[in-house]
């Protein structure tokens, strides 16, 4: 008796991926035209059949969501935010006996392809794309293959896909005017990744609220929010001739790197040095001194994100207006602790 033709025969035979092969045998996008032609006449010279409970299987719930970051396993290791938000997704989907599917991807390009990949193949029923970017090329792609997805961070203006965000801007309003209520009037801001759209929000409202104050100087120094490399700036910024004196942090893993070297560098927080963290965490409380830093409720956050997501998938009505549904989370609250204060005289 003959082996029955499989997908991976045919991916064989054609030199391309079982994915590829996926995509052209269920008429969905994913592989040009010329290479779907290819595949098809190469199922039908082997005389492929396909498997109809399979294929009937394929199509049904796949009871999982699924998240692809490009972040390092390192970073998303020892990132609390992540860890929070994440806990928040989890929670959600337990509650409702359904999975999470996570791969680190190292490009927009091979993120993509996973997406593809997991909605050929059915292994997830919609996504949560993170670390929304700067006209991020991503929505509109996923958008175009008919996937289920919701974007963590806004707000995004004329977007195809919903979103559910938090304001970045009013907290600089908030934790500028604080510090120069202080006596503060030497600030810079050690921020996280330029390409990332909620940077670019605190970039400009930083600058723009600065310069409506009295500040003798302002700046913001991107990094990629590692401790490594938050230590490296805050050394930089606190060794310059006029060095600031207040910091504030776009996380507080860098928070935390800059306040070890403000001890030692021997300077005194908060009597000579301010130090504020974005993103409220265990870590900020067990500090000496313990680090004033933005509170929200990152674990809500994810749970709002994957209840908008499925929503969608199960068809249920939104309350939001189309095509972009934008959920505004509540905005993140500066919480005051000892690493702030006014200078001493």
């Amino acid at each position: 008796m003959s082996r029955r033709t499989t997908i991976a025969d045919i991916a064989q035979a054609a030199g391309v991926s079982k994915g590829a092969v996926s995509y052209a045998l269920n008429g969905r996008p994913g592989v040009s035209a010329a290479t779907r032609e290819r595949i098809l006449a190469i199922a039908s010279e082997m005389g492929f059949v396909p498997n109809r409970a399979a294929r009937s299987l394929s199509v049904s719930s796949a009871q999982a969501v699924g998240i692809a970051l490009r972040r390092s396993a390192r970073t998303l290791g020892i990132e609390p935010y992540f860890m929070e938000l994440i806990s928040g997704i989890e929670a959600t989907l337990s509650a409702g006996s359904l999975g999470l599917t996570l791969q680190i991807v190292g490009s927009v390009d091979e993120e993509l392809e996973v997406y593809r990949r997991w909605w050929a193949e059915r292994r997830v029923d919609g996504v949560l794309l993170c670390d929304i970017g700067v006209d991020d090329r991503r929505l509109e792609a996923v958008a175009r293959l008919g996937l289920p997805a919701v974007a963590v961070g806004g707000p995004i203006g004329g977007a195809a896909l919903p979103s559910v965000w938090h304001d970045d801007a009013e907290p600089c309003r908030e934790v500028l005017e604080y510090l120069f209520a202080l006596g503060h009037r030497r600030v810079a801001r050690v921020a996280g990744l330029p390409r990332l759209l909620h940077t670019t929000i605190r970039d400009a409202a930083f600058t723009e609220v600065a310069g409506g104050l009295d500040f003798e100087s302002f700046e913001t120094v991107h990094s990629d929010y590692s401790g490594e490399q938050g230590a490296r700036i805050t050394r930089r910024l606190l060794t310059h001739s006029v060095r600031p004196t207040a910091l504030i942090y776009d996380n507080d893993v860098m928070a935390i790197s800059g306040l070890g070297v403000s001890h030692e560098l021997g300077l005194a927080v908060p009597d000579q040095l301010s130090i504020v963290a974005w993103d409220d965490s265990p870590l900020c409380r067990f500090t000496h001194p313990s680090l004033t830093a933005f509170s929200r409720d990152i674990p809500a956050y994810g749970s709002k994100s994957v209840e908008l997501l499925l929503s969608i998938i199960g068809g249920e009505p939104s309350g939001l207006e189309e095509p972009a549904f934008s959920v505004r989370c509540a905005p993140a609250q500066l919480s005051p602790r000892g690493s702030t204060g006014p200078l001493a005289v």
